[in-house]
């Protein structure tokens, strides 16, 4: 075969694939049988709610039972590589947290976390609070950097496991402020604010939604927000880096994948279909009520958050001596 009709049988299967990918996103067939979506964390928390609520927006909006399977273990990783491994036809989809773009850097995989998941969009941001107990003398986090350099070691920080999101942004936080903290892993997220509430532990980073009963009843006091910007649910609390640290910032997110050679104009149409979900009001009375930020941006953003993401948890991990062998 000439270099000619190389080029011609090139361009004519391109286009075959690029107006197959194009009618299965535009049909209205699609779906036309229930759709799994693998939730990769267990029931309760946010992570789940916002999973079974695009859950029922998509089955109401498809016609057909969208149904939520949680399963949960390895950081995610057990739903990522089996969303990783589904056929890319649209009926497998994934919701999962920003923990996603931690375990490819301290974890073996199963699966390439870079070309086995196409990122969809990522739903809403969970915005996180650096928690004290009241009995720590420390009021904003000029204080409890004072503290902790003039106690090094001394000053114990909960999180829910090694290798987690918690630990690494503490990690990070002493690293950019200089000083030494102590970790100490819980099994959950539950048990390392439990021990900071009971005042065995002095600090931790959490959820607005898993700490908010507890600063507001006085059993927590916050210190400052641990995003890159402040949050619409705690507007009156400054960042960690507005408080004297600045560059730190990170957020909690979920975010919606498929399986990663599934049709990029399907993933865009289920995109659209989550930000129409997200956007009525009884999403916004919903998640912003719980202290989530709706977001639902499109998958070009997304892929770009989520490499990022990536990149930068990997240099956290290696900076803590936790990178995978």
């Amino acid at each position: 075969m000439n270099r000619q009709l190389k080029l011609r049988v090139f361009l004519l299967t391109a286009i075959a694939m690029s107006t197959a990918a194009s009618a299965l996103a535009q049909s209205p067939a699609y779906p036309v049988r229930p759709v799994r979506m693998i939730i990769a964390l267990a029931p309760g928390g946010g992570v789940d709610t916002t999973g079974r609520f695009l859950a029922q927006k998509f089955t109401e909006a498809w016609g057909v039972s969208v149904v939520p399977d949680n399963r949960p273990g390895a950081g995610g990783s057990i739903a990522s590589e089996l969303v990783a491994k589904a056929p890319p036809d649209g009926y497998t989809l994934l919701m999962n947290s920003s923990g996603i773009s931690i375990t490819p850097s301290i974890m073996k995989l199963g699966y390439d976390p870079r070309k086995d998941l196409l990122p969809v969009s990522l739903a809403v941001i969970s915005p996180g609070v650096m928690v004290v107990h009241p009995s720590v003398p420390a009021k904003n986090i000029k204080d409890l950097i004072a503290l902790a350099k003039g106690k090094p070691g001394e000053v114990f920080y909960s999180s829910s496991g090694q290798g987690s999101g918690q630990h690494l942004s503490m990690e990070m936080f002493a690293q950019m402020t200089g000083t030494k903290l102590t970790h100490v892993p819980y099994k959950g997220t539950a048990p390392s604010i439990t021990d900071v509430v009971a005042g065995r532990i002095s600090v931790t980073i959490a959820s607005v939604i898993s700490t908010r009963p507890f600063f507001d009843s006085g059993k927590l006091r916050v210190l400052a927000v641990v995003g890159p910007k402040r949050t619409p649910a705690l507007p009156q609390y400054p960042t960690v880096a507005e408080s004297g640290v600045p560059g730190f910032g990170f957020d909690n997110w979920y975010g919606l994948f498929m399986p990663g050679t599934s049709p990029k104009a399907l993933a865009t149409r289920i995109q659209q279909e989550v930000a129409k979900s997200i956007i009525a009001p009884d999403a916004q009375k919903l998640l912003i009520g719980q202290g989530l930020d709706p977001i639902a941006n499109t998958p070009d953003e997304f892929a770009k958050m989520y490499a990022d993401e990536m990149n930068r948890w990997a240099q956290v991990a290696k900076s803590v001596g936790m990178q995978a062998n």
